[in-house]
């Protein structure tokens, strides 16, 4: 059986065995010692309490230090990822180039490096130790935002951006590794709600905060990074003392090279499918190539002592299925960040300010509801925790789908509001399952799975809504009610069009998060952990 090596913060599981006198205790617990066996020495038992309070006390002090150092990266990755989309227009208009053009690799070059790039940082994470890999991400994001901001060209602020990813994702590959580590099993799912309150809230703050910046310059939404990320930095290097475990072995090139291409490939076509259209030439090559180069990946890594992929957890049932779930979460309710503001600002006309202050209900709910979800998945499980948000949110997408040119303001808040709860329910439980059904010398893996179906989910999303909703005639119909006078958007007939659109948009991403749901309950009875 494999040795369970315990990590700081992390209390141990001891069995029942069966008393001399009949009672049960746990083998922790002083049994009476055999008439041939001596007492241990006063002194060293004397020693052994005394160390064993000092360790306690570092644990403790180092599980919630992580989860601040944590924090602090998180919302400095998360904030760059929401506050640099209200800026694209000024940067086009600053370095004269269209805003349908090559701007928009400045959103996707960070994007398709970043899912390139990450399961690959998680068994790096998992190689030479997970601390070593978060501060070098933190570090290179760090030093690629500044170089963002200094860009004197266009392409240069690409190059830098796709630096940025690679720095994101050694962050995100390392950071629930981190915290599963530091928590013990039965604070997991508190410490990574807390995580998503911090994710919620750079979710929340980017639109405000990226626009008031760009108002001044747009290069501040990218120096703004570089103090949060030198305070991570230094923090890191004082602060956090705790032993990570590693699981050192042979790098697998061939395996990272395969995975890197194939899912940059897939990624960076879902991107640019609706713009340059699914039928092209070059896009139909690209997801070839990319599928392709899955498709081998799992023969060579069969071959390979130590794979950047270990098939081996793809047998668990419950890591595939919490995997699975996750993708689907995330292909369905991505949509509602990416489709509300075309309804706010198309159909309903309202100003870029006021749209971004009616998309905060959402990340807040989040940020209210994560860690309780956290905290009763650790009480309770995950299982049907899990299955009950994403029905939840999958009601809460057909709610949203019911959205037209007169529904009233209180209707978009409660139901994005609703829409939340349940990818708070969702999220913390399905994430704690995740990370607790992977071993400890493969969390850096289980990392980088997380965070790899994560930016797979929301390109998938992005890229079905968008090709759903100009099929059906919105994004035209949207674009002429932009560009007209305000009474030519009493149309009746463009409204319609917009209307029925939107709805069918939401109607597909609500049936995908019901077989999410599903997919959350095949997992199984979980075993539960104290």
């Amino acid at each position: 059986m494999q040795q369970h090596e315990i990590e700081p913060g992390e209390t141990k599981n001891y069995p029942q065995v069966q008393s001399p006198d009949g009672q049960k205790v746990t083998s922790d617990q002083h049994m009476p010692e055999a008439e041939d066996t001596p007492p241990p020495a006063t002194k060293n038992a004397s020693e052994s309490v005394s160390s064993k309070m000092a360790n306690d006390g570092r644990e403790h002090a180092n599980k919630w230090a992580m989860l601040g150092i944590v924090g602090v990266g998180v919302f400095m990755a998360t904030l760059d990822s929401s506050i640099v989309n209200i800026s694209l227009p000024t940067i086009a208009n600053d370095f004269h180039v269209p805003l349908s053009g090559a701007v928009e690799w400045v959103i996707i070059a960070y994007l398709v490096v970043t899912a390139g790039v990450l399961l690959t940082a998680g068994r790096v994470a998992d190689m030479v130790g997970r601390k070593a890999v978060w501060i070098v991400g933190l570090i290179i994001f760090t030093g690629g935002s500044a170089l963002c901001g200094a860009a004197p060209s266009l392409g240069l602020l690409i190059a830098f951006r796709a630096l940025q990813g690679i720095g994101g994702s050694l962050m995100f590959a390392a950071s629930p590794a981190m915290l599963t580590s530091a928590f013990p099993p039965s604070e997991r799912g508190r410490a990574l709600g807390l995580n998503a309150v911090i994710v919620s809230l750079g979710v929340s703050v980017g639109p405000t905060l990226g626009g008031f910046l760009t108002a001044i310059s747009w290069r501040l939404i990218f120096y703004v990074n570089v103090p949060i990320g030198i305070i991570g930095i230094i923090a890191t290097i004082v602060v956090l003392t705790e032993k990570l475990h590693r699981n050192p072995g042979k790098f697998d090139p061939w395996g990272a090279v395969l995975l890197a291409f194939g899912l940059v490939c897939v990624t960076a076509s879902l991107s640019f499918g609706q713009e340059i259209g699914w039928t092209s030439p070059l896009l139909l090559a690209a997801i070839v190539a990319g599928i392709s180069a899955l498709v081998i990946l799992p023969f060579v890594e069969l071959r390979v002592a130590n794979p950047i992929i270990d098939l081996h957890l793809l047998r668990n049932r419950v890591f595939v299925s919490a995997n699975l779930s996750l993708v689907l979460s995330f292909l369905a309710l991505f949509a509602v960040s990416f489709m509300m503001p075309f309804y706010l600002e198309q159909l309903r006309g309202m100003p870029t300010q006021e749209a971004g202050f009616l998309l905060t209900p959402l990340p807040l709910t989040i940020a209210i509801i994560a860690p309780i979800s956290g905290t009763l998945a650790d009480r309770i499980g995950t299982r049907w925790l899990a299955a009950a948000g994403l029905a939840i949110a999958c009601i809460g997408l057909v709610l949203i789908s019911q959205l037209n040119a007169h529904t009233s303001v209180w209707d978009i808040v409660w139901r994005l509001a609703f829409t939340g709860i349940g990818q708070a329910l969702f999220q913390s439980p399905n994430n704690s399952a995740l990370m607790g059904s992977a071993p400890r010398e493969q969390q850096g893996s289980a990392s980088g799975f997380l965070a790899t179906g994560r930016v797979v989910g929301q390109s998938i999303s992005v890229a079905l809504a968008g090709t759903i909703f100009a099929a059906l005639g919105g994004a035209a119909a949207g674009a002429i009610l932009t560009m007209s006078h305000p009474s030519f958007r009493q149309q009746t007939t463009l409204q319609a069009t917009f209307a029925h659109s939107f709805q069918i948009t939401f109607l597909v991403c609500a049936s995908i998060a019901a077989i999410g749901v599903f997919a959350s309950l095949v997992r199984g009875k979980e075993i539960k952990k104290r």
